[in-house]
């Protein structure tokens, strides 16, 4: 809202000055904490249309979904993430007063009121209830309060609300995401295309999305979508994923939706049919009627269902099919079906059966079948007073479960007395011995817990346990809890559950090409030489990001600088270059050059969500990292100069050492890693896909949409984007000077309008190329010469940062006052070639200009307005082997600076 609305909405709420300064103070002030991960939930930021900023979450189960819900809803105006906190004061579970400043999630607006709002999961809700029940109490009605909080925002007039994480209603949230590049973007669907999906639509209300596009000629998924978004045909959101085509039923439009619901409602026909809004129905053990028999669902899949008739063998179908005769009613739930608690009960006593249990069961249910059907040439062997048990076990199963086959399973593990033996008193001292000398950090021999543990039998005069019931608690209290107490955190993470979703009760890997794409670095165990000198520059830092649906790897890559945003901006110009499109969400750890001003800038600009794994957790990224493992083991452990003889170095040898083995240079390996990634892994089958990257990645765009009007053109435009700032992002225009950025100053002739002089101008720079800036003079980019262009062309930011610290460096040796300038940096990079760390660099750098041209030769960059001056050679160094004449005529003259 703008200034008039805002007032005029708060007359229409008749609210008094004193909340209206509150509500204008949080509408001024930016979130007054930045978000971070804790230990297993996910923070980031969220591009907000609506608000026009990023918006900060927590949790990306909770508080991302909360924000897609008040992103798409009409009754929300205004929401603002981390607002001022205030103090609250309430009671702890003992009695004990307690008072603390409290930063609510959100403050938002809407259209009949405003307040704070809190959401956490319903788990952790009922935690909080117990151990603060004066601050977090559940309603009459399922809801939650927190009384301190209202305390709070009563008397301003204004709301406060706890929300639970089963407001939230999942397969909703699904389809907004997917949605999400539809909505708010211009997105033309054909003409024709348009015409033959309404009109297919209006004579089959109810049709899928599958049978639309088999049935209707040239029409794409993509179109679909697009009506969707636009409104001109609907589909209940809340009802099934929309990648499911077999499921979802179109309307054209809600009013047609509600009348077919309620024509269904009043039809007993239909009633008995299952929709496929009716699937929550669709449990194990349901009873089905088809073709005038009874059958059991026994398994309802992904791909497979199996039925099992009353007599006969299991049969399975493919679920689509299956779901097809449930949309024709060809199968109907039988009204003998069982209800879900019987089905619950009924599975979780078939989870509990062993292989060698169902085995046993089969067995004594085909003796039972045999029996009812009277057949005694088959149970012939078998005694009648088993049989008639077995029998009476069946048919009482049948009764309380609706499953007679449980009866069936076989109770050995019920038999004997499961109660322990030993003394109370033995059993907890045992338990204690061990919480405090064995679950410590000092690492106690087993054995030594046990004697300490005699000793202490022997003071009580209590009979100790042997020590094999020892070594057995030992093991029956072994946990990641134990774990932890002896090793850390980190020992314990191995052996905790494996992180199975990235989203509650979505795929954890995206539903789509580029819904979800992994960014990270590695450094490869690998050794490279220096192309013109052949001396060991290290190991290069290898930048990979790769679409979790499809692992399709998008963009490699390779460098010799540690992890920065440079190597951030290079995976993402590469990734663009490549497909034309950034990710729906950028899924990153929690280092320094993901948390940058630029990179952030960056994703909100083109609507990217960035997701922050927690730290010290790989398996939320294990995508990528075990990408990394199969980079090194299918390709550079083939490779001379691998580090993999390293790792053992009491057994290095000069003969192997991978110092002396290096014959790669950056160039090469680049070459020849990105021919690997692009079209041998591109194209191998991948194991969790049963088909390869690149097949997943076209057949997932087809059946989720293409989403052309997504595309971001690779042209100076996004190069521009791209390039990072300064920390203020500004410079001031000095008459005859310039712009100063990065301690150089810059030139452009049109730095000489008066009415540019003395003006904050915006700047970028190249970070591959000092010699260069970009200001932003009156509407346009215009590109500027540095000072001592013949020295600093060419010259990386490292570089420059690297000659700056040893300036600064030499004058605290020295204790003399030390000024960064240009010229003192030109004097110095040209005097101090010799030096270690600037020479490594230097040549890095030119090994890392080849990877950039091979890079810049693929692309299709659009030609600037600008009239791009030639380089100039750079001055000779003691690199150069072969002297060139120069022709002095061929020169460029630049304009002296006074």
């Amino acid at each position: 809202m703008n200034q008039s609305e805002f007032v005029d909405w708060c007359s229409a709420l008749q609210l008094e000055a004193a909340t209206i300064d509150v509500i204008a103070a949080i509408r001024s002030a930016p979130p007054s904490r930045r978000v971070a991960g804790r230990a297993t939930n996910v923070s980031g930021s969220y591009p907000s249309r609506k608000m026009g900023v990023t918006i900060q979450f927590e949790s990306h189960t909770v508080e991302l979904w909360a924000i897609y819900q008040m992103e798409h809803s009409v009754e929300v105006l205004e929401f603002y993430d981390q607002p001022p906190s205030f103090k609250i004061q309430y009671q702890a579970k003992s009695g004990r007063n307690i008072g603390h400043y409290h930063t609510p999630d959100f403050f938002v607006l809407r259209k009949k009121g405003a307040g704070w709002e809190e959401w956490k999961t319903e788990q952790e809700l009922q935690r909080l209830e117990k151990k603060y029940p004066t601050r977090y109490q559940r309603t009459p009605d399922g809801k939650w309060r927190c009384p301190p909080g209202e305390a709070y925002a009563e008397p301003l007039g204004l709301q406060y609300h706890v929300r639970s994480s089963n407001e939230l209603h999942p397969v909703f949230i699904q389809n907004l995401m997917f949605l999400e590049d539809y909505f708010g973007f211009t997105a033309p669907v054909p003409a024709p295309g348009q015409t033959h999906i309404l009109e297919k639509v209006t004579a089959e209300p109810g049709i899928t999305i599958g049978l639309l596009l088999g049935e209707v000629p040239g029409v794409r998924a993509n179109d679909v979508y697009i009506m969707l978004a636009q409104e001109q045909i609907y589909a209940d959101l809340e009802a099934v994923p929309l990648v499911e085509h077999w499921r979802v039923q179109l309307y054209i439009d809600q009013l047609s939706y509600q009348a077919h619901q309620n024509s269904a409602i009043g039809n007993p026909q239909r009633q008995g049919n299952i929709g496929f809004n009716d699937l929550t129905t669709i449990v194990t053990n349901t009873k089905l009627l088809w073709d005038g028999r009874f059958w059991t669902l026994v398994n309802f899949g992904e791909t497979t269902t199996t039925l099992l008739p009353e007599i006969g063998q299991p049969m399975q179908l493919p679920t689509g099919f299956f779901l097809q005769l449930l949309e024709t009613g060809a199968i109907n739930i039988s009204a003998a079906s069982t209800t879900q608690t019987d089905s619950a009960r009924v599975r979780s006593v078939m989870d509990a059966a062993s292989p060698a249990h169902l085995k046993e069961a089969n067995r004594r249910f085909h003796l039972v079948q045999a029996y009812l059907e009277h057949q005694p040439d088959v149970y012939k062997d078998i005694a009648l007073r088993t049989l008639r048990r077995w029998v009476k076990q069946f048919r009482e199963a049948q009764a309380n479960y609706g499953c007679g086959y449980v009866g069936l399973l076989p109770k050995i593990a019920q038999r004997g007395n499961r109660t322990p033996k030993a003394p109370t008193a033995t059993r907890e001292l045992l338990d204690t011995l061990i919480a405090e000398y064995f679950e410590t950090p000092r690492l106690a021999p087993a054995l030594s817990v046990y004697r300490a543990y005699l000793q202490a039998c022997s003071q009580q005069n209590i009979q100790p346990l042997s020590v094999r019931t020892f070594y057995q608690r030992l093991k029956q209290r072994r946990s990641p809890t134990q774990i932890e107490k002896r090793q850390g955190a980190k020992a314990a993470y191995q052996q905790q559950p494996w992180l199975w979703e990235l989203t509650l009760s979505t795929p954890r890997h995206g539903d789509r090409p580029l819904a979800i794409v992994h960014i990270d670095h590695t450094q490869l165990d690998i050794e490279l030489r220096c192309s013109a000198t052949g001396r060991n520059l290290g190991r290069p830092w290898l930048t990979m990001l790769i679409d979790a649906y499809s692992r399709r790897i998008l963009a490699v890559y390779l460098t010799f600088d540690a992890p920065s945003y440079r190597s951030c901006m290079m995976g993402l110009r590469l990734l663009v270059q490549r497909f034309g499109r950034l990710p729906q969400a950028v899924v990153v750890d929690g280092g320094k050059e993901f948390n940058s001003v630029y990179f952030d800038t960056l994703l909100a600009r083109y609507h990217c969500i960035k997701k922050t794994r927690p730290g010290a957790k790989p398996r939320f990224g294990s995508v990528i990292e075990r990408l990394f493992g199969t980079t090194n083991t299918e390709f550079i452990f083939n490779l001379l100069g691998n580090t993999q003889a390293s790792k053992q170095p009491r057994q290095l040898t000069k003969a192997i050492n991978p110092k002396q083995l290096a014959v790669w240079t950056l160039a090469s390996l680049y070459t020849y890693l990105t021919q690997w990634a692009y079209q041998v892994y591109d194209q191998n089958e991948h194991t969790a896909l049963g088909m390869t990257p690149r097949a997943a990645y076209a057949m997932g765009l087809i059946e989720t949409g293409e989403r052309e009007h997504r595309q971001i053109p690779y042209n100076e435009e996004f190069l521009m984007m791209t390039r990072p700032s300064t920390k203020l992002g500004h410079a001031l225009v000095q008459p005859g000077k310039g712009i100063k950025v990065n301690y150089l100053y810059y030139w452009s002739d049109a730095f000489r309008n008066p009415e540019v002089e003395r003006t904050k101008v915006s700047v970028r720079y190249d970070p591959f190329d000092m010699g260069v800036a970009y200001a932003y003079v009156q509407g346009r980019w215009v590109k500027c010469i540095s000072q001592y262009y013949s020295t600093f062309s060419g010259r990386s930011e490292k570089e420059l940062l690297l000659a700056s610290q040893e300036i600064k460096q030499f004058g605290k040796l020295t204790k003399t006052r030390t000024s960064i300038s240009a010229k003192r940096l030109a004097d110095f990079l040209f005097n101090a070639q010799e030096h270690e760390a600037l020479l490594l660099q230097r040549l890095r750098d030119l090994e890392g200009k080849q990877v950039l041209e091979a890079i810049a030769t693929k692309s299709k960059v659009l030609p600037t307005t600008e009239t791009i001056i030639p380089t100039p050679p750079s001055p000779p160094t003691e690199l150069a082997t072969v002297i060139e004449t120069v022709e002095i005529s061929r020169l460029p003259v630049f304009e002296e600076y006074r």
